[in-house]
């Protein structure tokens, strides 16, 4: 409330302040060839009223109105009436003076008071100066205003992004838990030797995921470790029916990917994979070459479904996440093709993710 009150204080002593100079300006210029100061400030101070009249008809009634909706014709038809009624009232204000202020005496008006045309001149290059300038101004404020709304429209959709990122890390969760649980649960039943086994594998993989899921970034050697981890679990539920293949070149430590990237991949080879023949068979290969990964998995199964990409919820939620973090950036594919089904993943430039 006292701030805008303030800010309309000021904008009334700027205005004043406005006005004293073109009052002094009036003065400056009249008093070309002429040393009558008492008709010159008379003069100049009838004359101002008429510039500040026309100047804001001008500014906050025709520009706004009519040329600023784009209806040219209507502004310069009443543009026109404007300069008319002025004209119709500068005249009778330069015989005025020259009755009252020089007695009839024509010789002490000064000489750019006597014509009409300067004077009308004097009172419209005010009112053109200050209508530019307003132009100026609206279209500066529309500017920034334009700015703004997207600068709000930008960071809203970012929060957007960021929410339903988290929401998708959320899924991740209980999708890794329910089938990383059953298993323990059935190694219970059976009251395996091998249950606290597995039961610290889990623990180190949700210290992984509790505390790393929420980092923007996390170290591929790291992803990279925590996918052998969970292969050694699954070996332990499938004992002599599954076989892996793991082939990783050697990954430096300061490559980094999107937490949770690839371990959803190796659940699901798990978790729609088939035995055949006897064995679940699952290949994994990581490479990273000039700062390119590619990541391939494939796995053994009948009637593994291929249509738009989908695979479980992981794979689902996978390519969202992809298409958050490397937007224009990778490439998924998904083959099926005697007996095995194939995912190929490629980021092509790790350093360049994006935020779509």
């Amino acid at each position: 409330m006292k701030h805008t009150l303030f800010k309309h204080i000021r904008l009334v002593l700027l205005h004043i302040l406005f006005w004293i100079a073109v009052w002094f300006f009036f003065i400056y210029f009249f008093s070309y060839n002429s040393n009558d100061w008492k008709y010159i400030i008379w003069f100049s101070t009838f004359i101002l009223p008429v510039t500040i009249a026309v100047t804001y008809f001008m500014v906050y009634y025709l520009i706004p109105k009519y040329l600023l909706t784009k209806k040219y014709v209507k502004f310069v038809l009443y543009s026109f009436y404007t300069f008319l009624v002025s004209a119709n009232i500068i005249v009778p204000l330069i015989f005025g003076s020259f009755i009252f202020i020089s007695n009839y005496n024509i010789r002490h008006m000064p000489p750019m008071s006597k014509n009409i045309v300067f004077v009308l001149i004097m009172v419209y290059l005010i009112v053109g100066i200050v209508g530019f300038v307003s132009l100026l101004n609206r279209n500066f404020t529309a500017i920034s205003r334009n700015k703004e709304l997207q600068n709000k429209i930008l960071e809203t959709q970012l929060q957007l992004k960021e929410q339903e990122l988290q929401y998708l890390k959320m899924q991740i969760h209980p999708h890794f838990l329910f089938n990383t649980l059953n298993t323990i649960y059935g190694f219970a039943l059976k009251q395996s030797k091998q249950t606290p086994e597995l039961i610290l594998m889990l623990s180190n993989l949700l210290d992984y995921i509790l505390y790393q899921i929420n980092k923007p970034k996390v170290s591929l050697k790291e992803e990279v470790l925590h996918i052998r981890e969970y292969i050694n679990m699954e070996k332990i539920r499938f004992q002599d029916s599954l076989k892996v293949i793991f082939i990783s070149n050697e990954i430096n430590e300061n490559i980094q990917v999107a937490p949770m990237l690839l371990i959803p991949f190796v659940e699901n080879a798990f978790k729609h994979g088939d035995i055949i023949n006897g064995f679940l068979k699952i290949e994994v290969t990581i490479e990273v070459i000039d700062n390119k990964m590619n990541f391939v998995i494939r796995n053994t199964a009948l009637n593994q479904e291929k249509e738009n990409g989908k695979s479980g919820i992981g794979l689902d939620n996978i390519r969202k996440r992809l298409d958050m973090h490397y937007n224009n950036n990778y490439k998924l594919q998904f083959e099926k093709s005697n007996d095995w089904f194939t995912v190929n993943l490629q980021i092509f430039n790790l350093n360049a993710e994006t935020n779509a």
